[in-house]
């Protein structure tokens, strides 16, 4: 019997196993830290008795960052852009209390206007939450018959996003890291991951090497404008990372260069360069820059040479300005208004919403009300990406519901005081945690292992014990789950493969300008940005193999994509040593596939 045809594309099992648990430098650290910041929003939500306290523990879930500074900017805008929403939800209140129809109207409204600010805009990390909050609070407000009662339920609002704000600024200055520090240790990564390719590695290393890679600058850039922003750095340290940056992710390129063509690790001149790399790592990841790198290599190969050059002026600052990189400007991306895609993802999300919300008040089943939230969570623009998705928001959904009921039946019955309870969620907070922090293919995972857990055995003030809780709201995330598959997949399904055609076209751009780039640092620059591109279309190709059959483009043509993409890769690479031949006959081949 014939086997299957594999699509190249496809990520396997295995692969989404190794990007959930690989234990990568600083993931640790980071998922403690959200764990933490989890576990003091569940804390203070007990303190002020704050109804919905899970709601809490979500959105910091949700937003949590890496750096202090990045925290700190976040949470504060949270909480001001959500003072301001307020407003509007209270003028929403006094237009719809005890009117049923003037609320679904109201609600349809929300739910339209933050899908499509999460579409359109660069809000779009927070709309989805912010949605979240303010549309379960309008629904939750209307059942308050007393207008005492409702003046407090919009303060606990306010209170269920001030919290994980507040919580991101204050704990988060205090126990992460300075975005100068996520920056050298990133650094330092980048150069262990070459020197081990120099030397060798196994396939594993390689594929972490190769992700690595496909990250290009952009998380080392944020990084420096974080720690510019700290005004405690000395401009002239900062343009030596900058530096250090833009060469790390050169010499990474170089190394899998040298990997792709087998050069053996006896080799003396790789030896020494990978020596010298690992004692550069060391002192990037006490915090130092290391100046007046001494390289003496006379070798042959001119990927070699091009290495021990770029280390020697690793942390050099260049007196040419870097190539920019054009980005939308104002609130809105420049085809917010243009492009109908925008309003049909919001059409669906808001379709999604009230379905669900339709569902909820038709069978007057409170416990189900996490349906509502769900959709916010879930909601993805493809065909693709919600099926590649799918498998993980069960996954989650289902890990962190079989966690809360295990708690509920073997932990809580057993506690005695409040912090054998914190120990708990902290406990399953760093689960989730760590699965958030890993790769982009496998987070929603974590975020989902969180929202059934957190909603499940959060029930008012303090755990719950009642298994109904638990039932009922792990029944409303499968519900909203399915309505948002459901929707999203039957009304304008968009196809992840559209987008294909322009990513190629803009690897094709950017390989381009790095032949032609006139210096080592604008070569540096494009080989960066290339990878970053080609990142982001392995993304979408993935998710277009995740599409039914009919939207698939034949086999043969996603084979000729891999390729061309795979090629593309090692010419980035390759055009990273000087006088190397143009590759005119692949921007043929790009061009054919981008049209």
């Amino acid at each position: 019997m014939a086997l299957p045809v594999t699509d190249p594309a496809a990520l396997s099992l295995r692969r989404l196993l190794h990007l959930a648990l690989r234990p990568l430098p600083g993931r640790m650290g980071y998922s403690l830290r959200m764990a933490a910041a989890c576990t003091s929003c569940v804390l203070i939500g007990e303190i002020w008795q704050i109804p919905e306290t899970s709601l809490t523990a979500v959105v910091a879930l949700a937003i949590w960052q890496k750096d202090r500074v990045t925290n700190a900017i976040a949470g504060a805008a949270l909480s001001i852009v959500f003072a301001i929403l307020l407003g509007l939800l209270y003028c929403c209140v006094l237009l719809t209390i005890n009117h049923l129809i003037a609320d679904v109207v109201a609600v349809a409204l929300m739910s339209f206007g933050f899908f499509f600010l999460g579409s359109a805009s660069k809000l779009k990390p927070v709309a989805y939450m912010l949605g979240l909050i303010m549309v379960y609070a309008l629904i939750a407000i209307d059942q308050v018959p007393v207008g005492e009662l409702v003046t407090r339920a919009l303060l606990y609002a306010w209170l269920i996003i001030a919290v994980p704000g507040l919580v991101m600024i204050v704990l988060g200055l205090l126990i992460c890291p300075s975005p100068k520090t996520v920056l050298t240790d990133s650094i330092a990564l980048r150069l262990r991951m070459s020197a081990a390719l120099l030397r060798g590695t196994d396939t594993a290393t390689h594929q972490d090497a190769m992700d690595l890679l496909r990250e290009g600058t952009g998380p080392l850039f944020k990084n420096l404008k974080m720690a510019a922003l700290e005004k405690i750095w000395a401009p002239s340290a900062l343009a030596r990372l900058k530096q250090a940056a833009i060469s790390s992710t050169a010499i990474l390129a170089l190394a899998d260069h040298i990997h792709r063509h087998e050069r053996h690790s006896e080799d003396e001149a790789l030896t020494q360069l990978a020596a010298v790399m690992e004692e550069m790592a060391v002192v990037f990841a006490e915090g130092d820059c290391p100046t007046d790198i001494a390289i003496n290599i006379h070798a042959g190969d001119p990927a070699i040479t091009e290495i021990a050059l770029i280390l020697q002026q690793f942390t050099t600052p260049s007196e040419e300005s870097i190539p920019e990189e054009p980005k939308p400007a104002g609130f809105f991306f420049p085809d917010a208004f243009t492009n109908p895609d925008h309003v049909r993802f919001a059409v669906k999300g808001t379709a999604a919403v009230m379905t669900s919300y339709l569902i909820f008040k038709a069978l007057d089943w409170d416990g189900i009300h996490t349906c509502i939230i769900t959709c916010f969570i879930v909601a993805l623009p493809t065909m693709g990406e919600m099926i590649a998705k799918l498998k993980l928001r069960i996954s989650g959904a289902l890990i962190g519901g079989i966690m809360a009921i295990a708690s509920i039946i073997f932990l809580i019955p057993h506690f005695t005081n409040v912090v054998e309870f914190l120990v708990m969620i902290y406990a399953a907070s760093f689960l989730a945690a760590w699965i958030k922090t890993g790769d982009a293919r496998v987070a929603y995972a974590g975020l989902q292992i969180g929202l059934a857990f957190f909603l499940s055995d959060l029930k008012t003030f303090g755990p719950t014990a009642d298994m109904t809780t638990a039932r009922d709201r792990i029944i409303g995330i499968l519900l909203g789950n399915f309505i948002t598959y459901a929707v999203f997949t039957s009304f304008w399904p968009a196809s992840a493969s559209e987008h294909l055609g322009k990513e190629f076209g803009k690897i094709r751009t950017l390989l381009k300008s790095q032949v032609e780039a006139s210096s080592r640092l604008s070569r540096m620059v494009f080989a960066a940005r290339v990878q970053e591109a080609i990142s982001a279309t392995e993304r979408t190709m993935e998710n277009a193999a995740a599409e039914p059959v009919h939207m698939r483009t034949d086999t043969d043509r996603r084979k000729v994509r891999d390729t061309v993409l795979r090629t593309a890769s090692a010419l980035t690479e390759d055009m990273l040593i000087p006088e190397s031949p143009a590759p005119d006959h692949h921007f043929e081949q790009l061009e054919k596939v981008a049209s």
